[in-house]
């Protein structure tokens, strides 16, 4: 591994690093490791104490759309490695380090066991499984403001499946939201290029008062990825199920 000398003379800038091919690497393998390193916002990420570059697009997107306040009640779905729970946990002052304001909840649940974070509380849990709902609105002590989910299905290298995986993952999340979420509250999920499904896209229209599809600075350029904020939930008496789940 080696690093660009900066010779110019004309101030200082970060170093590139270059990842040599070990042996046994594949060439993508190198690659990905070089962008890695050299991505400013794993670079700052590390700094800062997050768990991975993800936390900033989740803060961009509360930026814009500002649906973590202080005292709501947040639910990650695949939280790993944590980098969602960790914004959270601050923006809805969950360690009431700001007393003037109230105190949130942030509830982390994943297939995997998840390293502690301070002010969410984490479970092993597959939110798929029946009793998942009654589960976490047991741990919240009440319904959510926020569901969001950064989850992605296991790649293929099949285009077509993946696509057809993530949309399969993001109905399965939502159907889940209708089920904990309260009145008012908002639905965010990394979806595809293009946003959200026509039929989905028609299904948060018809739940949610306002559908945003967003691709924040923090998702790489090169990255198919968006995400969907829907926020103003109508409430569980109107709520329109995708097909098969109701």
């Amino acid at each position: 591994m080696t690093g660009e000398k900066n010779t110019s003379g004309r101030g200082q800038r970060e170093l590139r690093v270059r990842v040599k091919t070990a042996k046994g690497r594949k060439l993508s393998s190198t690659l990905w490791l070089e962008r890695q390193l050299n991505d400013p916002y794993v670079i700052r990420a590390k700094k800062e104490g997050f768990r991975g570059r993800a936390a900033y697009k989740i803060s961009e997107l509360d930026d814009r759309y500002g649906f973590l306040k202080p005292g709501a009640r947040v639910v990650d779905l695949g939280c790993a490695p944590g980098g969602w729970c960790q914004i959270a946990v601050e923006r809805v002052n969950a360690l009431g380090q700001n007393p003037k304001k109230a105190i949130g909840t942030v509830l982390g649940v994943d297939l995997q066991e998840v390293d502690p974070i301070a002010g969410a509380e984490i479970h092993v849990l597959d939110f798929l499984a029946e009793e998942a709902d009654g589960l976490v609105k047991g741990w919240l002590g009440g319904l959510a403001d926020v569901v969001m989910s950064d989850m992605a299905a296991a790649s293929s290298g099949h285009k077509g499946t993946d696509h057809l995986r993530i949309v399969a993952l993001v109905e399965a999340a939502l159907a889940f939201a209708f089920d904990v979420l309260d009145e008012g509250g908002t639905f965010v999920a990394k979806v595809l290029a293009g946003g959200a499904e026509n039929e989905m896209q028609t299904l948060l229209k018809k739940n949610f008062r306002k559908v945003a599809n967003v691709k924040p600075p923090a998702s790489r350029s090169d990255s198919s990825e968006k995400f969907v904020v829907a926020q103003g939930f109508r409430g569980r008496s109107v709520a329109v199920e995708p097909e098969g789940d109701a």
